[in-house]
């Protein structure tokens, strides 16, 4: 009966108030990375900061859909393909602005000027991981940008798999895409396969972190999965530990991906089984929130800000770069996040289904330390719900 409850209360949890602090962790590695130069240690890996949000966007996006077809029937994929659109397009299309603009103005590199206006077109149709390729210490304006459209082309593939997938094909498709995430790029970086053709870079650009949150989702969302989950992950100190875990995987050259993308899905997990785990203090201080909460305009503009500090302030060292670009970001996030976006996040919850009660045992006062407790609505709404 314990698990019962457990089971009912997660279900029945709008808001996992813990990820905003893991977002928050995602944008600090990737924004110390693109900062620092390096490419070893903690802040040579920081890209793999991209690989948290990928498992939090996984796990949070299937939750929602899951939550969807079981309280509604089906799963809307206009009412899907509309809230992704009014949270992500906005913003995206304006810094790509803003882009244009600069590079018009103040770019004195021939090269890079031109390349950028080449490779325009992948940007703006969210295809830059497949036509706009990495070259190594190599500038590349606006590169960053190949993990939205990573996500873009999750968002684009994986609610429609779900809705006209039987029970378990679902589930069974995103084994097959894990598998294909992880045998191509391995397969490219042997010598095994030829890493030119399109197909074998649409292959390479899945995922793992992706389609091992999405499922986890699966895997909590039945009764007899979350009871094997929350076995596993669901002691109050198995955050911090995952939490050490993946700044371990993160720092340490040569920790295999898989691994990584497996750790940071598990942390992920273990922050939305229960409320009460001994990170949820660190998760939830109100800067942490705050920044895990504008992540998405903090990643999106980090590269300007760090570019306007290393003008106005040539030769200074990490820390002053790192501490001045993420000041600057979070003023042009937050002021982006009240004025700007929030207009397109209130046309968004119009087109959010209310999520129906989960059957099952109601939860009892004396278990709600074990388990999560239930957000209000009105604390979902503002404090940017699932998902």
């Amino acid at each position: 009966m314990a698990f019962d409850r457990a089971h009912v209360e997660f279900l029945s949890t709008r808001h996992f108030p813990g990820l905003d602090g893991l977002r928050c962790l995602s944008v600090l590695l990737v924004v110390a990375y693109h900062v620092s130069g390096q490419h070893s240690g903690l802040l040579g890996r920081g890209y793999l900061g991209v690989s948290l949000f990928f498992a939090i966007s996984g796990f949070l996006i299937t939750t929602l859909l899951l939550r969807e077809r079981d309280g509604h029937g089906r799963i809307s994929l206009t009412r899907f393909s509309g809230r992704r659109a009014l949270r992500i397009f906005p913003l995206y299309y304006a810094v790509i602005a803003v882009y244009v603009v600069t590079v018009l103005l103040l770019e004195k590199g021939v090269q890079e000027k031109a390349e950028f206006f080449a490779n325009l077109p992948a940007f703006l149709t969210y295809t830059s991981n497949w036509f706009v390729p990495l070259v190594p210490d190599k500038r590349i304006i606006f590169y960053f940008a190949w993990s939205l459209a990573t996500e873009e082309q999750f968002y684009l593939i994986w609610p429609g798999v779900m809705r006209v997938a039987r029970r378990w094909g679902a589930p069974a498709f995103m084994v097959v895409l894990l598998t294909v995430s992880l045998v191509t790029p391995w397969a490219v970086e042997t010598g095994r396969l030829d890493g030119g053709p399109l197909w074998v870079r649409i292959l390479a650009s899945f995922s793992p972190a992706i389609c091992l949150g999405c499922l986890a989702a699966y895997a909590v969302h039945s009764r007899a999965g979350f009871e094997w989950v929350y076995r596993a992950l669901g002691a109050p100190w198995c955050a911090p530990a995952l939490l050490v875990l993946v700044l371990a995987a993160v720092s340490t050259d040569g920790t295999a991906f898989w691994l990584t993308s497996l750790v940071m899905t598990a942390l992920v997990v273990a922050c939305c089984l229960r409320n009460d785990h001994l990170l949820m203090p660190l998760l939830t201080l109100a800067p942490v929130r705050y920044v895990g909460m504008i992540s998405y305009g903090i990643y999106l503009m980090h590269m300007l800000a760090l570019n306007t500090v290393r003008r106005a302030l040539p030769g200074q060292g990490f820390t002053v770069y790192f501490l001045l670009t993420i000041a600057l970001s979070v003023v042009g996030a937050g002021l982006s996040y009240r004025y700007f976006e929030s207009r397109f996040l209130r046309i968004k919850q119009r087109l959010t289904l209310e999520p129906k009660p989960p059957a099952g045992p109601a939860p009892e006062k004396h278990v709600q330390a074990a388990v999560p407790s239930r957000a209000t609505p009105s604390a979902a709404t503002a404090s940017n719900p699932v998902p």
